[in-house]
């Protein structure tokens, strides 16, 4: 490596040269003065050279060629001729000048004499220039010119007092090395590439944002010199930033440099200037260029007008320097420099004068050299930085180097050496090069004092102390006492020292004058070499003394020391001081920029070491000093709970070293996330040796990941002794064979290393080779990455080999390394044969390798591991090895193919083989095809993009039957797939069948008889462009093969020719299970050909045509047992083929009538064909009736479909009178004037037929005709018209005809456009006809309105109105018509605009002869009545009242009336009421009492009770003696009303069931409620849910319920019991043998008190409901609940749902009901049941015959317990509702359960909300729900369907639901 600077640079003919293009270029300008010159001086022979050159700039430069070749005096006599002649620049004048020997570079610096002033200009030159300047300006050049010359001589000189012989001299002085003054040993800088470093200018910048990428820097190291000489563009400002970590000599460097160019080093400059920004942080005022050049460093001696011109136009030969930018503190980020220069005599600040300097605003073409620690940059430097350099310390020659240097004078000079050399952590300190000072100050007194012995600190903050105690020494000599009487005698100016530096930092002011220092602390520190003193210029005027520490990390470890010995300062301020967290998350680093070491000062003064030395300074005892070293502890301890970047990672681990605490150091490893990644940054050995301080602290394994890091060879000596490294990771461009071999040494001592990366690097075979034979000492190492090398041919066999003695190596990657054919093909070979490897994969350039993870074993088998579960007792089983290989995008041609059949031949146990994308061609594919037999590949084999042709496919085709083990065959040469699937050899050897079919087709509902025999065979021959001519050589194939099941040959161009071919041959293929035929251009012809087939082709199952885009063609046979039978079992009974019913469809076909009439006469001499499906085919009315006339002759017909067809009004009238046409019609169903069903039955019999007709727009004219139809069928059970034009008229001529159905009927006319006036007539036909039983009608946004109608002798009258918003007058006709109906049982008004007033009327006219008649009034003015007016309007009834009902929340005020009124006695209650009510309510409360005598049930919610109305609630309706139901819920009642009707309760004798939920009663209220249910003996059901009775009360209760022997209904529900309260329940249990329900769900009882809850149940033996919901029972109770199911016979309800079940306990559940047949409804939802708990369900739901309602949410479901379930659903008859949501259940649940909805005959709603359920899913359910007339919804909200297709679906069908209800 180079030095910076080189004295070679002094060469002046060097100098000149590069000066030439100036030259030549200035010279362009005048050539003919240059052509007469030269012939004056060159030889006429020499100017022949010129005559063949056209080119001026080429002429030129020859000419100046010719005059040096001249000799020196012909080149004097130019150089004086053009200096005189013309106006040369200053720097090119002055080059010329001295190579014409006046006034040379190193003699002139050398002697500092005026030489070039005196020989400038020539004596006796004549000088006739072609320009009129007068000779007065000649002579202002001259003397400008020797104005810069004077003030150059006088910059060098000054220059050379600063920082050249004079700090020489003081080096030289051992007697009192200074901190940090150190002898100038060149370090290494690295430079980076601007142009990368102005891009991360945008993007967001981790802390060391100064720093470049470390990806960026070049690989070799650069000098100074290169870094000042890189060429700029001409008049453009260079800008050179240099950063580097504090104490690696920046400062030095640049105080060498100005050294250097003193000496002449660096001619290019003739100006140089030196500021430092601690410095110029001291000015408070606004300067101008030329004071900041001239007042702040040094003023020219005369001229300084001329001076300042000349550095004005010799811009590009001035140099600036700008050191410490870190240190300045005032803002940099000023905003952007204007487009226009500010002129130069403006004064700016420092910052914009910074700033404008480095725009090039100010002096262009300077260069500007700018120094830092790194940090964030202000962004206007981002922006111009040209030159970026990291100065990196000292590397191992350099420390060698240096400590060589400083103890030269020393005997022990090589102990010392090799002391630092043998010492690593002392080594890595050593490259810093001020800590390597430190270090050398240390051990040099160390080996004066003890010559055998010694003993050095072990951390930065150590050697800070110990440097510091001996410099108090030295200044003692010999009469120096021991360090504690040192620090005694000067404690005072030491504490004063201290306080100066935290002071200084926190005003951040690095720089102090006299008056700012105490005079002991000055003279102390002076003495001892802490502060240095220099000249501080802040004016033109005289300078003053300024005063800084020696290095600002010495002023930070001073006040870091501060802190911790000072009295003043506390725990809270000591913890606020250590502002590391905030560092990290301030974007404004001002708090802290002064502060780099500081927090990592103050951590290693935490350290037990330092306590001694802290109790000597503090003069405080050990307790004292330890509290504030906890605060610096805990403080570090939480920082790592914080999410931290690489950086941040590094700076605690720093810390956390510098404290040496162990179980500091273990605490943070184990809250780093185990994780450490490092990304685009240097890391110093300092740094490798702090992390791996705290990752070997911590017990727990981690990874390291170092992500374009910079680590050099150093770094990895460290990092080897890291022994719980888990995942070690490199990415970096740098990594080659010396990192591999480097980082190899260290891997042995890894012994925790699982995974190793090491990719995107320069690693070659070779070291790969030596990477991984070290590697294989790492015992527990899985994976190897090593992509993204150079790693082209590796030896596979010697890699194979090593990779097969690392026994649970697991994977292995080589992608991206470019590897050669041959390379690939010899690890494939070695690879497959290794007995480990279980995987290779060669994809192009992916390279990877997988392998068991155990030494010689291998991953078992399905089949094994199952018999492993059966016989546990085997110990000896031979695991079966299963390889996949995998050689694809290889360029592999036909020459490799016996190559690749050896390859294959040599391993017996391969499983998946992947040659695509490789040139086999036919010839290639037939040899591998050729040798199938020979081979052992048990799964697939991938020929995909191998450039077949047609002969190659049916090589393919053949290898089906040469060999037996091919399963499938998929082909497509459009695609260039090409594969072949097998079945295993276990599976081959085994004739018999498995349960389940080898393939399912969607066409074979799961729970078929059939199954597919394990030799079918598949074939795919998809996109291949066959013409009917191809067909022939195919078809002779497949003749041959007798095993196929599935046959593909879709999406080519065979036409109806080709499917006549292969019609032809069907006979032969008889295992055939399934054809398509899709997209091969068949016409309509084609069709009716194979419908033709239904006939003759008896097992034909489903025949499928879409002649759409695309086109459909797919056949599906059963299996036919004469062919099959040899596979069956003897004992199974032969299936019924005439059972079997066939499908056909044809869809997206335009049929005329004459087509559909062909189809109805072929289809009609099918006597198996159950389905047609005819939809969007563009059906006429016409077709339709046709078709519809052919109904009787399809005597097993059960649907017909007609869907995506345009439907007219007389169309819909048509279809419904098919129920005419066919006795066997059931259900006649048309939707949205597209969609039309027919459901036939499978006989004639008379069963309920139904009609929907909904959204056909029928109107008023088709009323008769439909009527008419109707009444000629018998009118059906159900006639749905919703949706249509009726309007008033339409209805009103329905309504004609209403008196003629016969029997049961519901009429469905919602949504017709109905009035209130038609609203009014159909009252009045309800009230005149007979058999209308039920109206119900809203006028809302729902539009209903439903006409029940029945026989004559059924006794209801209802009548529901909801929203009609009646007018007054509309009211009263309302109101006449119902004093008509006086058979009247329910009237129900609903929000119909009826005021208080008009109830009162409503009351007057509702009367009847005999009975019962419930009148529900809901209206907003019930919740704002009174109880008092409400009971006054009761009063306006006829008849007695029996029941009322006052629900204030839903606004609900309902009364039960009794006709004729009983009269009986009420005296004994007035009399009653007489002792306590005042006369003015006494009537009201008579009248109250007589109509309510005969008063059942009182149901009160939601309502505030006053004291009057409590009072009336006891003394009047709870004494009544027909009171048999009292509800009174979610009521406000104070505290005293509550015991007031609590102990009114007493007086309810004859009550049968009481409700008080939601009454916020507590246990306090418990006993007084006790006391009225011992008076209670009728009580059955008691109900007090959501209270607060808690366990005190439910054992209270308990006692009272033990007496009670007629109770059937308990309900404690969310009453905050506990354990202690159910176990005193469940002892009562035992004798309550009349419970029916009991509700126990929202309490808090634990597992063992749920067991002996489960227990008591058991002895209910006529239990029916049992709801446990929300108990948290756990496993434990569900296990115990299914021991006792047994003994609940007649159980019908469980919910036992979020309960905490898991699969031990579901699955004992699940088992455990099929005991309980009655069951109607089971709720398990919110229970994480698992897949074992669901398949045991399944198999247990054909037992539950009764089964309505199944909640199974929040479960858990997957696809893969969907079939199950679905099997399940199918056998359950009564099945009306499914809950599934909030599942996992994607489109193939979705699929099973579509398959089963049409067996699910009473199935209404199916819940799938917050699935998987895709596009295939939810279009598979709306298919099979168009077959489904009887479900009513099926909810798929949430599920994650395309856009658009909700609105599709649900236009078809609204019963699909996409929204949330």
């Amino acid at each position: 490596m180079q030095p910076p600077f080189q004295h070679d640079d002094l060469d002046l003919p060097a100098a000149v040269a590069r000066a030439r293009p100036q030259l030549v270029e200035f010279l362009s300008h005048c050539p003919e003065w240059l052509l007469c010159t030269a012939q004056r001086l060159v030889p006429e022979a020499a100017l022949s050279r010129l005559g063949g050159i056209a080119h001026p700039r080429e002429k030129i430069s020859v000419l100046l060629d010719l005059l040096e070749e001249a000799g020196p005096a012909a080149w004097k006599h130019f150089a004086q001729s053009v200096c005189m002649e013309y106006d040369l620049p200053l720097d090119l004048e002055v080059l010329l000048m001295s190579s014409a020997g006046e006034g040379n570079f190193s003699q002139t610096e050398e002697s500092g004499t005026d030489t070039r002033a005196q020989s400038s200009v020539p004596k006796g030159s004549a000088r006739s220039r072609r320009s009129s300047s007068s000779g007065s300006d000649k002579d202002a050049k001259q003397r400008r010119l020797d104005a810069c010359v004077r003030y150059r001589h006088l910059l060098v000189s000054s220059i050379r007092q600063r920082y050249g012989s004079r700090r020489a001299a003081e080096a030289q002085e051992q007697t009192r090395p200074l901190p940090f003054n150190q002898t100038f040993v060149n370090v290494v800088i690295h430079q980076s590439k601007a142009p990368r470093f102005k891009e991360r200018a945008e993007k967001p910048r981790e802390e060391v944002a100064g720093a470049p990428e470390a990806e960026e820097c070049a690989d070799t190291a650069v000098k100074v010199s290169d870094l000042l000489c890189s060429e700029a563009p001409s008049h453009t400002t260079k800008v050179i930033f240099l950063f580097g970590k504090p104490g690696t000599g920046k400062t030095r460097l640049m105080h060498r440099i100005c050294q250097k160019w003193a000496e002449g080093v660096l001619p290019q400059f003739l100006y140089i200037f030196l500021f430092e920004f601690r410095q110029l942080n001291l000015l408070k005022r606004k300067l101008t260029l030329k004071e900041l050049l001239f007042d702040m460093f040094l003023q020219p001696e005369d001229s300084p007008d001329a001076v300042f011109q000349g550095l004005l136009e010799n811009a590009q030969q001035t140099l600036i320097i700008f050191d410490g930018l870190d240190e300045f503190a005032a803002n940099m980020d000023v905003s952007s420099s204007s487009k226009r220069s500010p002129a130069l005599t403006s004064p700016l600040s420092i910052s914009q004068l910074f700033a404008e300097l480095c725009h090039g605003n100010l002096l262009p073409g300077c260069t500007v050299l700018v120094t830092s620690r790194p940090k964030r940059l202000p962004d206007f430097l981002l922006c111009t930085v040209g030159v970026l350099a990291e100065i990196w310390g000292f590397d191992h020659e350099r420390v060698e180097e240096y400590v060589s240097h400083y103890f030269c004078q020393h005997s022990f000079r090589e102990r010392a050496i090799a002391h630092v050399k043998n010492n690593t952590k002392l080594l890595s300190m050593c490259l810093i090069p001020a800590l390597c000072n430190i270090v050398c100050i240390c051990l040099e007194y160390l080996l004066l004092k003890h010559q055998m012995s010694v003993e050095l600190p072990q951390t930065m903050t150590q050697f800070y102390i110990k440097m510091f105690l001996i410099f108090l020494n030295k200044q003692q000599g010999d009469c120096a006492g021991d360090e504690e009487t040192q620090v005694n005698c000067n404690k005072k100016a030491i504490l004063g020292l201290f306080d100066l530096a935290l002071k200084s930092l926190e005003e951040k002011k690095l720089v102090f004058y006299v008056h700012d220092i105490p005079e002991d602390v000055k003279e102390f520190a002076s003495l001892h070499g802490l502060l240095t003193v220099f000249e501080v210029k802040t004016s033109g005027t005289c300078p003053e003394a300024g005063y800084a520490f020696v290095h600002l990390s010495l002023q930070e470890f001073f006040a870091a020391l501060c802190l911790m010995v000072s009295r003043r300062v506390d725990k809270n301020y000591l913890k606020k001081k250590f502002f590391l967290k905030s560092k990290w998350t301030l974007k404004n680093e001002t708090k802290t920029e002064f502060m780099e070491s500081f927090h990592i000062f103050l951590s290693g003064l935490s350290s037990r070491e330092c306590r001694t030395f802290l109790m000597l300074l503090a003069e405080q005892d050990e307790a004292w000093v330890q509290e504030k070293q906890d605060v610096i502890l805990q403080s570090l301890k939480k920082l790592a709970a914080t999410h931290l970047s690489g950086p941040k990672v590094l700076e605690l681990c720093h810390c956390t070293f510098e404290t040496q605490n162990l179980e500091v150091a273990q605490h943070i490893g184990s809250l780093l996330n185990f994780k450490y990644e490092f990304k685009n940054f240097r890391l110093t050995t300092l740094d490798m040796s702090a992390l791996v301080f705290v990752i070997n602290s911590s017990q727990d394994l981690i990874c390291l990941d170092f992500a374009g890091c910079l680590v050099d060879t150093d770094c990895l000596e460290v990092l080897a002794g890291c022994k719980n490294v888990e995942h070690l990771s490199f990415r970096s461009r740098r990594c080659g064979d010396d990192f591999a071999a480097a980082l190899s040494k260290g891997l042995q001592g890894m012994g925790s290393l699982k995974k190793l990366e090491l990719t995107g690097g320069s690693i070659t075979a070779e070291g790969m080779t030596g990477l991984v034979q070290a590697a294989a000492h790492c015992l527990e190492l899985e994976e190897i990455n090593l992509q993204g090398n150079r790693i082209r041919d590796p030896d596979g066999k010697r890699v194979m080999d090593l990779f097969s003695k690392m026994e649970k190596l697991k994977k292995v990657d080589l992608s991206n390394n470019h590897l050669s054919l041959n390379a690939v093909l010899s690890l494939a070979k070695e690879g497959i044969v290794c007995q480990n490897v279980t995987e290779l994969c060669a994809r192009g350039d992916t390279m990877i390798i997988y392998f068991s993870g155990t030494s010689g074993t291998v991953h078992r088998s399905p089949d094994l591991k199952l018999e492993e579960k059966k016989e546990e007792n085997k110990e000896h089983i031979i695991p079966t090895r299963h390889v996949n290989l995998c050689l694809q995008d290889h360029r592999l041609f036909s020459q490799h193919a016996k190559m690749i059949v050896a390859i294959l031949q040599s391993c017996p146990c391969l499983s998946e083989v992947d040659l695509s994308g490789n040139k086999l061609g036919d010839e290639g594919c037939s040899c591998l095809l050729e040798s199938l037999p020979c081979l052992s590949i048990s799964k697939q084999l991938n020929l995909s993009q191998n450039l077949l042709s047609v002969s190659g496919i049916c090589s393919l085709l053949k290898s089906v039957n040469t060999c037996q083990k091919v399963m499938e065959v998929q082909v497509s040469l459009c695609h260039g797939t090409a594969v072949l699937r097998f079945r295993e050899d276990r599976e081959f050897a085994s004739l018999p069948p498995r349960e389940e079919p080898v393939f399912s087709t969607d066409a074979q509902p799961h729970g078929e008889e059939s199954q597919t025999p394990t030799t079918s065979q598949k074939i795919r021959l998809t996109d291949c462009n066959f013409q009917a001519s191809d067909l022939k050589n195919v078809c002779a194939v497949l003749k041959e093969c007798g095993h196929i099941s599935e046959l593909d040959l879709s999406q080519n161009f065979l036409g109806d020719e080709g499917l006549l071919q292969l019609f032809q041959c069907l006979p032969k293929l008889e295992m055939l299970r399934s054809l398509k035929f899709n997209n091969n251009q068949i016409s309509l012809n084609s069709v009716f050909f194979l419908a033709e087939s239904l006939t003759t082709l008896k097992h034909l199952k489903t025949m499928s045509f879409s002649l759409g885009c695309p086109q459909v063609v797919h056949l599906t046979f059963w299996e036919r047992v004469s062919s099959t039978s040899r596979w069956r079992s003897g004992s199974l009974a032969r299936p019924k083929q005439e059972g079997r019913g066939q499908s056909f469809s044809l869809r997206d076909c335009r049929m005329a009538l004459e087509d559909v009439t062909k189809l109805c006469q072929i289809l009609a001499q099918c006597p198996q064909l159950t389905e047609i499906d005819l939809s969007g085919n563009s059906l006429s009315d016409q077709s339709i009736e046709r078709l519809l006339s052919f109904l009787p002759s399809l005597c097993h017909l059960t649907l017909l479909s007609i869907r995506k067809n345009s439907l007219s009004p007389r169309c819909a009238v048509l279809l419904l009178n098919s129920i005419n046409l066919c006795e066997r019609v059931r259900v006649v169903e048309v939707r949205s004037r597209e969609n039309a069903f027919l459901h036939l039955g499978a006989s004639m019999q008379s069963q309920k037929t139904s009609c929907r007709l909904t959204g056909c727009a029928i109107g008023e004219g088709q009323v008769e005709e439909l009527c008419s139809v109707l009444e000629q069928h018998g009118w059906m059970a159900e006639v749905d018209l919703s949706r249509n034009q009726l309007g008033d008229e339409g209805l009103r001529c329905l309504l004609d005809h209403l008196h003629r159905v016969p029997g049961t009927c519901s009429l469905n006319l919602s949504h017709n456009e109905i009035s209130q006036d038609g609203v009014l007539h159909l009252i009045n036909a309800f009230v005149t006809s007979g058999n209308t039983t039920e109206v119900q009608v809203s006028l809302c946004s729902k539009a209903t309105l439903i006409i029940k109608l029945t026989s004559g002798d059924d006794p209801r009258k209802i009548l529901r109105l909801a929203e009609c918003n009646f007018q007054p007058e509309q009211l009263e006709k309302l109101f006449l018509l119902l004093e008509r109906c006086t058979g009247l049982t329910e009237y129900t008004s609903s929000n119909n605009n009826m005021t208080v007033q008009a109830a009162e009327r409503l009351l007057h006219s509702l009367r009847k002869d005999l009975g019962l008649l419930k009148i529900s009034l809901e209206e907003p003015w019930v919740c704002r009545e009174s109880v008092v007016d409400l009971l006054e309007l009761a009063l306006q009834a006829s008849g007695s009242i029996t029941g009322i009902t006052i629900c204030k929340d839903k606004t609900l005020f309902q009364l039960v009336i009794r006709f004729p009124p009983c009269l009986e006695k009420t005296e004994s209650v007035i009399s009653r009421l007489s002792l306590h009510k005042p006369e003015t309510k006494h009537s009201f409360c008579q009248r109250l009492c007589e109509k309510c005598s005969q008063l059942q049930q009182l149901r009160w919610s939601h309502m505030e009770l006053h004291k009057d109305e409590a009072e009336m609630l006891v003394r009047i309706f709870l004494p009544l003696p027909e009171l048999k139901v009292f509800g009174l819920t979610s009521c406000s009642v104070a505290p005293a009303g509550i015991d007031y009707l609590i102990s009114g309760l007493q007086s309810c004798q004859a009550i049968e069931e009481l409700n008080l939920g939601y009454m916020k009663l507590s246990s306090a209220a418990i006993p007084e409620l006790v006391l009225g249910l011992c008076e209670m003996p009728s009580l059955k059901r008691f109900i007090l849910n959501h209270n607060s009775i808690g366990d005190d009360g439910c054992s209270r209760l308990a006692e009272a319920l033990r007496k009670m022997h007629s109770m059937e209904e308990i309900n404690l529900s969310h009453n905050e019991i506990g354990d202690p309260g159910l176990l005193n329940l469940a002892a009562v249990l035992l004798e309550m043998q009349n419970l029916q329900k009991i509700d126990l769900s929202g309490n808090c009882p634990s597992p063992a008190g749920g067991e002996k809850l489960m227990e008591a149940l058991a002895h209910c033996k006529h239990i029916k409901e049992l709801l446990l919901s929300r108990n948290g029972f756990g496993d434990r109770t569900a296990v115990t609940l299914a021991l006792c199911l047994p003994h609940m016979a007649n159980l019908k309800i469980l919910h036992f749902q979020n309960n905490n079940i898991g699969q031990a306990g579901g699955l004992e559940l699940a088992r455990a009901l099929v005991v309980c047949g009655l069951l109607e409804e089971i709720s398990l939802s919110e229970n994480d049941l698992g897949e074992q708990s669901i398949h045991a369900l399944s198999k247990g739901l054909p037992c539950f015959k009764r089964l309505r309602r199944i909640d199974l949410k929040f479960c858990g479901i997957t696809d893969d317990a969907s079939k199950s379930l679905s099997l399940g659903f199918q056998q359950c008859p009564s099945m009306e509702e499914i809950i599934l949501s909030w599942n996992a259940l994607g489109d193939g649940g979705a699929r099973e359960l579509a398959i089963a909805l049409p067996k699910m005959e009473k199935l209404k709603v199916l819940d799938l909300e917050k699935n998987r359920i895709g596009a295939c899913g939810a279009t598979r359910l709306a298919e099979e729900l168009a077959t489904c007339p009887e479900i009513q919804s099926i909810r798929l909200w949430g599920n994650p369907v395309p856009k658009g297709l909700p609105e599709t679906l649900t236009s078809q069908d609204p019963r699909l639901c996409f929204s949330f209800n």
